[in-house]
């Protein structure tokens, strides 16, 4: 069984031998707003909707907990949770990666960019985890005393629902979720004592770092009738990238969902970017770690849920296909989303939307039309940097993640990215590779060979528009993103 602790929904999926989905529950979670820019999710519902749902999975398939082999959890990353080790209750709100409330924090780190770069990977940016923890212990009365005497605990996602499944007996973190907390090591993988110096961290209030496929405890048998193993853990994205069965240095995948999450595998080789990608941990198996290239798009299905939402022109994310194919083009109006600040390969945490190109002739469709292309642009923006940073074109991008099932998206992307487009027939590949990770350390699946003759049918989109065309219409995005950059 996967927990896939999301952005926007806890879910909890039982997977066959086979990879096939037998049972699936879902519950959204409430989106806190405070102020402009921060965005908060409260810990305690995402642990009570978490295991609603994964009852209801049981529930729903007449299963018990002797039925379930092994619990899998992947999770929104980077999200950043600090909790009272004695009363288990969260000292603040979850602080969730989207919040870019640390950007002065951030801007007064400047002359460290270098150093922790390349230490940790990763950008100086608000998305990642360090600056969140950071300003809860600023902020929040009392916090920082309290974490200095080893009273406080922090953890991203995955390692709160652990510690909340064993009723506090295990504090652990795996290591790509600590790779994208901007405080871990990725070449020394531990702990950065001169990071968390800097932050003012106590390192005592960090969990322990442990592989991606492992047996960390097993559930207090209150919560499922029984207790079940707990074997495996990863951050959203890398978990997808292993149920997308991206095994061999080289392989790509692209998770729409909340935002975009494009990775490609590595292998040992820990690359660093020059056009502005991450360097991750994709996991540790066996002793062994497999590194990442990452680009990510803070807005990717939550421009469809803002068209819903805010804009209120749709209904449901599913007609958007059926919407945008009721006009040619865009008529000339481009979307870029920065609700949250630009990403990859970008790094504009100050960035804001914008709309450009608006005539009298454009309307609803058309606009709709713009807000799935502004996925896609996005993506061939991470994609092009990738192809020079890998010295090579890419010729295969894997797709999963809900938005995947917009079939004008994925014609989209391939047109725009001049590349195959192959989206597998189970899109839950997120809460897949979590499930493959546990899965594997239990003996439910022997090795990676076992899982990759367990495929199903794939559909494929290839690249169809004129080349003139693709070029003028990603002309037509970059001169929209120059007016923010």
């Amino acid at each position: 069984m996967a927990f896939d602790a999301g952005t926007t929904s806890e879910r909890a999926i039982v997977f066959d031998k086979s990879g096939r989905i037998v049972s699936l529950a879902q519950k959204e979670i409430q989106q806190y707003y405070p102020k402009a820019g921060w965005v908060e999710h409260d810990p305690m519902e995402i642990w009570s909707a978490q295991l609603g749902v994964a009852v209801e999975a049981m529930s729903k398939a007449g299963l018990n907990a002797e039925d379930i082999e092994a619990i899998g959890i992947t999770n929104q990353r980077e999200t950043t949770i600090v909790w009272d080790k004695e009363t288990g209750l969260p000292v603040y709100k979850a602080i969730v990666w989207q919040c870019r409330r640390t950007t002065r924090i951030c801007d007064g780190l400047a002359e460290y960019r270098d150093m922790i770069r390349d230490k940790t990977g990763l950008v100086i940016d608000p998305y990642f985890s360090a600056t969140k923890l950071k300003w809860i212990l600023d902020n929040v009365e009392g916090a920082a005393d309290k974490a200095a005497r080893g009273k406080l605990l922090f953890g991203t996602v995955e390692s709160w629902l652990i510690w909340k499944l064993t009723k506090g007996r295990v504090h652990v973190t795996d290591q790509s979720n600590a790779s994208r907390t901007m405080l871990f090591n990725i070449h020394e993988l531990k702990w950065d004592v001169e990071i968390c110096a800097l932050l003012g961290i106590p390192l005592c209030m960090l969990p322990k770092v442990v592989s991606n496929s492992e047996v960390y405890g097993e559930s207090d048998p209150s919560y499922m009738g029984g207790s079940i193993k707990i074997a495996g853990a990863a951050g959203d994205q890398q978990a997808a990238l292993f149920g997308q069965k991206c095994f061999n240095a080289g392989d790509i995948k692209n998770t729409y969902g909340t935002g975009c999450f494009l990775l490609m595998n590595t292998g040992e080789n820990a690359i660093d970017s020059k056009n502005g990608l991450v360097t991750t941990i994709a996991w540790n198996k066996n002793g062994k770690t497999t590194y990442a290239l990452e680009g990510s798009v803070f807005m990717g299905g939550a421009v469809i849920q803002w068209l819903r939402d805010e804009l209120g022109l749709i209904n449901n994310a599913a007609e958007t296909e059926e919407l945008a194919l009721k006009v040619k083009d865009t008529n000339g109006c481009y979307i870029v989303p920065a609700f949250t600040g630009l990403g990859a390969p970008y790094w504009k945490p100050e960035a804001k939307g914008i709309i450009t190109g608006l005539s009298r002739g454009v309307g609803k469709y058309h606009i709709i039309r713009a807000a799935l292309d502004s996925i896609a642009y996005q993506v061939n923006d991470i994609v092009s940097a990738m192809s020079h940073d890998a010295g090579s074109v890419l010729r295969v991008l894997k797709v999963d993640g809900g938005a995947s099932n917009n079939a004008y998206l994925c014609q989209m992307q391939a047109d725009i990215s001049d590349v195959k487009v192959v989206r597998p027939e189970c899109v839950e590949t997120t809460a897949l590779g979590a499930a493959y990770l546990a899965g594997l350390a239990s003996g439910f699946w022997k090795d990676e060979a076992d899982i990759e003759k367990r495929s199903g049918i794939n559909t494929v989109f290839e690249p169809i528009m004129e080349s003139e065309v693709r070029s003028k219409c990603i002309d037509g995005w970059k001169r929209a993103v120059e007016m923010l950059i």
